[in-house]
């Protein structure tokens, strides 16, 4: 049930929508504008007019005429605000710059193990300083960090229940964020990555995203589940569509069970997407490198092609099932997932055969960003900020 709305809540509302179309648009009108948002043209004249004096907003010339003047061409200023986007996994520092396209505008990946130590956080602050003084990025135009981890966090307190990669339990984010002069907040990884997908296609639409790294995990996003949500919106952030569940515990597909009294997860659990569908499931076919699993592949290897049959049928069971359960997309993401493109068709079929109302499977895509997928998500996350305070 939607809430009302008190006339401050509208304007702001509003206001917000008008200047989030802008954004989504290189260029567009006030015309245009007042048709796609169902508004009447004194009421975006104001809105813009507001936005000007703002600042936010740039004269971008004028756009071609069907008849009559020319409409001016309107544009906003997409380097107005910065925001830094840092991964942490067992083994890798990944850092994204991006502004208001939410688009890699900059990024970075070093080797560098994570230990629960004062020395690492200090590596992670100088590491992200090095970066913007390399970038040259204008530092009071940074609205903040994201960090993304491999735990199930809890973002309004700022803090991680747990973390089977990290070993962690219970930790403050103010740990990670000790040597770092900006905001930060967490944001587990697969929920950041599936940010990332949200402005490239799906911007309408509910999605699923699957994570097929050394853990199996995902997001659910539900366009609809805003109590403001208008039927042409484009009012509000990834994360306020993000479905969390009561615990924190949503999208933790991994442990779904597709085969009842199967192999061990590490959970203790048997039969968990996890211990099936996992990047290890794969690397461990060729001694722990997983690059080198999809070189074999390529090649045609009788054996690697086995194993990745076997992969593809449970993970068509863990497909399918995630179809049933939410009937939208399911993009694919993660270790596994940024390897998928060359083969989604195979898997496309596998799913369209245990799909009893589809006969096909084009609802499953895999992911547009790889090792930057997370870091930019949690970059994402104060953009959107930044764009909720317009």
């Amino acid at each position: 049930m939607k809430k009302s709305k008190n006339n401050s809540e509208v304007k702001k509302l509003n206001r917000n929508r008008v200047f989030r179309y802008i954004n989504s648009k290189e260029k567009t009108s006030m015309p245009e504008v007042a048709a796609a948002l169902h508004m009447s043209s004194p009421t975006v004249l104001q809105i813009v007019r507001e936005l000007n004096e703002a600042g936010v907003l740039l004269d971008a010339g004028e756009l071609e005429s069907n008849g009559g003047r020319k409409p001016k061409a309107l544009t906003t200023v997409k380097d107005i605000r910065y925001a830094l986007g840092i991964e942490i996994t067992q083994n890798h520092i990944g850092i994204a710059l991006t502004d208001l396209t939410k688009a890699v505008k900059a990024s970075a990946r070093l080797r560098e193990k994570f230990v629960f130590e004062d020395a690492y956080f200090k590596t992670l602050g100088r590491v992200l300083e090095e970066f913007v003084e390399e970038e040259q990025v204008d530092k009071d135009k940074i609205t903040g960090v994201g960090i993304s981890v491999p735990a199930i966090v809890d973002m309004p307190r700022n803090y991680i229940t747990y973390s089977r990669a990290l070993n962690l339990y219970d930790v403050a984010g103010d740990v990670f964020s000790r040597y770092i002069p900006y905001p930060c907040t967490l944001i587990n990884d697969a929920s950041a990555a599936a940010a990332s997908e949200w402005g490239l296609g799906y911007l309408k639409e509910n999605l699923v995203y699957l994570s097929l790294s050394n853990t199996v995990g995902g997001a659910i996003l539900f366009q609809n589940s805003s109590e403001y949500m208008e039927d042409d919106d484009y009012s509000t952030s990834v994360f306020e569509n993000m479905y969390i569940g009561n615990h924190w515990h949503s999208g933790e597909f991994g442990h779904l069970t597709i085969h009842p009294d199967g192999d061990t997860c590490y959970c203790g659990k048997k039969g968990c997407v996890d211990a099936y569908c996992s990047a290890l499931r794969l690397s461990k076919e060729t001694d722990g490198q997983l690059e080198q699993f999809f070189v074999e592949l390529e090649k045609e290897n009788p054996e690697i092609r086995k194993a990745w049959d076997t992969y593809l049928e449970d993970l068509s069971i863990a497909v399918d099932n995630l179809r049933m359960c939410f009937d939208c997309e399911v993009v694919l993401g993660g270790y596994v997932g940024s390897c998928m493109k060359p083969y989604i068709s195979e898997l496309r079929d596998k799913v369209a055969r245990r799909n009893i109302f589809e006969g096909a499977g084009d609802y499953i895509s895999v992911c547009t960003f790889q090792n930057e997928a997370s870091a930019l998500g949690a970059a994402v996350f104060y953009i959107e900020d930044f764009m909720n305070s317009i």
